[in-house]
């Protein structure tokens, strides 16, 4: 009888006998039911039910409750038992009560069987198929679990299974992204994003489908939207392997182009429909056995050659040409170590730790992004093997040689830089298209003429046809308005008798309703011009905005120019401020080389703070990052938002010697 017993807790708890629905009873019979299923066989104590259903106030008489309780869903599952034969089903041990079920009737046990029949796919180099039993394996899903159910079991077990799959939903992304279905996967992981709005794994997975999807403007849109969601919601800003991406796609880094297809079988290509979404909360943390985040972005087949050696490789066995290692869903021992973090893993941000002064540094103490890895499925580490090699770390791309010497590092050409990429605001709100200029200025005039020669008796007739153009229901009321004081001044004349005494009070009323409609109405009028407005306030397509967002583009440009061209650091004078030069860098700040009267200048900075960051420069040494100078300094979010955008650090560069000339600037 048992296996023609079904039961559901992937959301609205359901249980059938055959094709027959069972109705459950109330909430704590129900709830008693959820922990004998949540147990998957193993017997549970009636103090164990009794702790879990009635967290906070038990019952005094527990035993004789939970009795009650079994009774009723004994007659519920077993109909055909006799009152006074033991139950097949439910059964009482010496351990508690057990429900005797096998473990396919229970969609919990089998959505953790799919997760660890997808590891052994994936382990065997079989992705499509892995894909596959993921998908199907998340469809079990109709909603949140345990909905109802009040408790600390009841969270525990409920955030555990969101845990699961929403990283069952992240490595099903990353094996999509492997198998270069990006396309495909942008719609799906924009709902997931929705629904998980603070996985920083997801965010990874949208923007890489969307840049490798020829939408660069919309991926770097994502990330802005994400940061300021950060910033705004929790205070901190996204984390290293988020910002890295960011850079890189800034950049435009060959990199990150879509994988070359992988050889699989026909059948194995063919495009998986994505899982159906459902919209349980976000859970609060992680847990520790899920797997890590995107795999490690495929690379053309030929790399440059690496300006830093390659690391020794690990005595791992060879991986298959076809499969990724085992990516560990679940644990297998509850004892064992946790996992090593995977090579190009998504792992959280960690503090940053000062370069030692030979080391190369790149523009805001970041690392030079990973070479090109070897063309795979995403790398996890496994329990029981060793752990997989690393590919080396590229650096700068080769630069010509000095006439006449042995190649080094910062001569040649300076590369072709590419004008940064436009990116939109990240708001809700639907985008018009902007009019001309002619057209908003044409308007403009005819509007205020319209005004100033009616004596402001069709300013209501120029609003409403603003409104109608822009569309604005603000613009609507405001006419709306302007047309009520003209009815009340038309109503106000005395048309009979035009030598008639107008009271006081009433002439007033009626000038300042003329003054209103007429010159104030030409004043609004005007001031709906968006580029009076914009050069009155310095919002967007003010000469103020305008020439900030150039200086940003050339500081983004002197950045790119500094990680491919590092000698432009000193023949630019790139961060100098102090120096004569003819290169704009858009006001960037070279932290570690101008003089302490730069540094007395920073922007958001106190006169004490200034003075503090100098005296800590001095007796301490130079900044590897802006958050140890934030570190160090003790500055607050506040001061250091600021300088994010104007700070860059690298080690101090070492005293010409006696004699040297120095490099002109812009030479």
């Amino acid at each position: 009888m048992s296996g023609t017993l079904r039961f559901e807790i992937l959301g609205p708890q359901r249980a059938w006998h055959g094709e027959r629905e069972l109705d459950l009873g109330p909430g704590k019979q129900r709830a008693v039911l959820a922990v004998l299923l949540l147990a998957a066989g193993r017997p549970v104590t009636t103090v164990q039910i009794v702790d879990a259903v009635w967290p906070d106030e038990p019952p005094a008489n527990g035993t004789n409750v939970v009795q009650k309780y079994v009774a009723g869903l004994r007659r519920v599952i077993e109909p055909e038992r006799s009152p006074r034969s033991p139950g097949q089903v439910l059964t009482l041990t010496d351990a508690g009560y057990q429900l005797r079920v096998g473990p396919e009737a229970v969609d919990a046990v089998r959505f953790e069987r799919g997760l660890r029949r997808a590891e052994r796919l994936r382990a065997e180099g079989r992705a499509a198929e892995a894909v596959g039993e993921l998908r199907s394996t998340v469809e079990l899903w109709h909603g949140e679990p345990f909905a109802g159910f009040a408790g600390p079991y009841f969270d525990s077990a409920r955030q555990r299974l969101l845990e699961l799959r929403a990283s069952a939903l992240e490595t099903w992304a990353d094996l999509e992204l492997w198998l270069g279905r990006h396309r495909e996967l942008i719609g799906e992981l924009v709902d997931l994003t929705a629904e998980f709005p603070v996985r920083e794994r997801l965010r990874h997975q949208l923007m890489l489908a969307l840049y490798r999807s020829g939408r660069q403007a919309e991926a770097l849109a994502a990330y802005r939207e994400f940061d300021e969601l950060l910033r705004d919601e929790y205070g901190i800003e996204p984390g290293d392997a988020l910002q890295d991406l960011h850079r890189r796609m800034l950049r435009s880094d060959p990199a990150l182009v879509p994988p070359t297809a992988v050889s699989l079988p026909p059948a194995a290509v063919e495009a998986s429909p994505p899982p159906a979404a459902v919209a349980p909360p976000e859970p609060p943390a992680a847990a520790a056995s899920l797997p890590a985040g995107p795999p490690p972005t495929a690379a053309p087949a030929t790399a440059p050659p690496a300006a830093v050696s390659p690391a020794p490789a690990s005595p791992a066995a060879p991986a298959s040409p076809l499969g990724p290692p085992a990516a560990s869903f679940l644990p297998s021992d509850p004892t064992a170590a946790p996992l090593a973090p995977p090579a190009g893993a998504f792992l959280p941000s960690s503090p940053a730790v000062p370069a030692p002064p030979n080391s190369t540094a790149q523009p805001g103490g970041t690392s030079p992004p990973a070479g090109p890895s070897v063309s795979g499925p995403p790398a996890v580490s496994s329990v029981s093997g060793p752990p997989a090699a690393v590919p080396p770390p590229a650096g700068p791309p080769p630069v010509s040689s000095p006439p006449g010497g042995a190649p080094q590092p910062g001569y040649g050409p300076p590369p072709v830089l590419p004008p940064p990429p436009a990116v939109p605001a990240a708001t809700g709100k639907r985008q018009r298209t902007a009019s001309p200029g002619w057209a908003s200025a044409t308007a403009t005039i005819a509007g205020t003429a319209l005004v100033l020669l009616s004596f402001g008796c069709f300013t209501w007739l120029v609003m409403l046809t603003y409104a109608a153009w822009r569309r604005s229901w603000r613009l609507a009321l405001v006419g709306v308005g302007y047309l009520v004081a003209v009815l009340v001044e038309v109503s106000m004349l005395n048309l009979e008798d035009p030598d008639a005494e107008v009271p006081g009070t009433e002439a007033v009323i009626f000038l300042g309703l003329a003054v209103v409609t007429w010159l104030v109405g030409a004043a609004h009028v005007v001031l709906l011009s968006r580029g009076v407005w914009a050069a009155l306030t310095g919002g967007q397509g003010s000469a103020r905005f305008r020439a900030e967002e150039e200086r940003r583009i050339r500081r983004e440009h002197a950045r790119y120019l500094l990680y491919h061209y590092p000698a432009a650091r000193n023949e630019l004078r790139i961060g100098r401020p102090d120096l004569p030069r003819t290169f704009d860098d858009g006001g960037l700040i070279d932290v570690n080389a101008v003089p302490d009267q730069v540094l007395a200048g920073l922007p958001g900075l106190t006169p004490d703070q200034c003075r503090q960051l100098t005296v800590d420069r001095w007796l301490r040494g130079p900044y590897a990052s802006l958050e140890e100078l934030a570190g160090r300094c003790l500055l607050p979010p506040t001061a250091t938002d600021r300088l994010r955008e104007l700070l860059f650090f690298l080690p101090p560069t070492p005293a010409a010697p006696p004699g040297e000339p120095t490099p002109p600037a812009g030479s």
